[in-house]
Parts: C-alpha cells; sequence; structure tokens
C-alpha cells in the first residue's frame, strides 16, 4: 500500500485532560473520524500533495489512515508551544520526497515552521547528494537546494499556541494524512 495523494491539516484543542484535547485538535484539523497510525517521513514517489478539502473528501469514517504527526501539549499558563510539519519534494517524482516533524516551546510560528521544512529539505539534499554547507542559514541553503535542479519545492504548515489561562491542558496537532 503505497499513498498516491497526501494533504496537510492542523488543529488546536483546550481541556483538562489530554485525550480530550487531542480530540478536540483532532475535530478541529477534520480528521477526528480516522483511525490514524504515525509513519515515519518518506513522501512516497509519485504521491501528490493536495488541499485538504480534496484528501479528506477520499476518506470514510473509520479508514486507517496513515500520517506523519507533530504533536505538542502543555498544561501551564501561557506557555508558547508549537507544532510543525516541513515537506521537501524532488523534481523527479520516481524519487521519494521528506516529511519532517517539529514540536518545540518558545518559538513562534514562522521560526518552528521553517526549522521543519529545513529538516526536510536537508534531509532529502543528503541523500540526493546535493552539497552544502551546514552552517548556511536556512534561506541561503533553500536556494542552494532548489538551484541543484533536483528538488521541486519545499513548504511547511505550523501551528503555534499558548498554554490556557487556568492551566488546562492545550495540545496543537498537525498531521499529514497519506
Amino acid at each position: 500500500m503505497i499513498p498516491r495523494k497526501a494533504f496537510l491539516t492542523k488543529g488546536t484543542g483546550v481541556h483538562k485532560d489530554r485525550l480530550a484535547s487531542f480530540e478536540l485538535a483532532l475535530r478541529a484539523a477534520k480528521i477526528e473520524k480516522y483511525n490514524l497510525v504515525s509513519v515515519s517521513s518518506i513522501l512516497p514517489p509519485n504521491c501528490k500533495l493536495v488541499p485538504k478539502e480534496e484528501g479528506v473528501s477520499e476518506l470514510r469514517p473509520g479508514a486507517i489512515v496513515h500520517c506523519v504527526l507533530a504533536r505538542n501539549d502543555t498544561n501551564e499558563p501561557h506557555r508558547l508551544m508549537a507544532s510543525a510539519i516541513g515537506t521537501a519534494v524532488p523534481v523527479n517524482e520516481d524519487n521519494y520526497g521528506y516529511i519532517s516533524e517539529h514540536h518545540s516551546f518558545g518559538e513562534e510560528e514562522v521560526i518552528a515552521g521553517e526549522y521543519a521544512e529545513d529538516l526536510a529539505a536537508t534531509m532529502l539534499a543528503t541523500t540526493l547528494g546535493i552539497e552544502f554547507d551546514a552552517e548556511m542559514a536556512w534561506h541561503e541553503r533553500e536556494q542552494v537546494y532548489k538551484a541543484s535542479g533536483h528538488i521541486f519545492d519545499t513548504f511547511h504548515m505550523c501551528q503555534t499556541a499558548k498554554g490556557d489561562k487556568d492551566g488546562n491542558l492545550s495540545l496543537i496537532h498537525i498531521s499529514e494524512p497519506t
């Protein structure tokens, strides 16, 4: 079973119980009806990234859905947390790409999102033999990767949230069901 389509989605949930908070985040992401199975970071060859609405329309309640899952939670009031998914898609669709997940505290949305994107792109670049300086800033490496002619696109989706003021568990969830 090799997926042909994937989509990104995200959601947040706040509740005093961790499981209920996760359920609320899944509902916000519109994927609460599926049995999610976490997988590692490979975007299969010839797998198209599609809009969430298109991806969800092809799933049925109760379906087993494989996903790369970024998940974070806190019960600390006002604590900033982030969850992000980064993707790197090769030019040659017969090659596999990468999906990375990143979970952090204290990082703003852009920082956490770009970090996840950088992780995916760097993993793909190393498998394709693209030479780069690991000390370069992400935006400089991104240009090197794309100029190589091997990496078609990179992007990310990130969700940030702050802990509930009353200390109820806040959870953020990002998933890429495939």
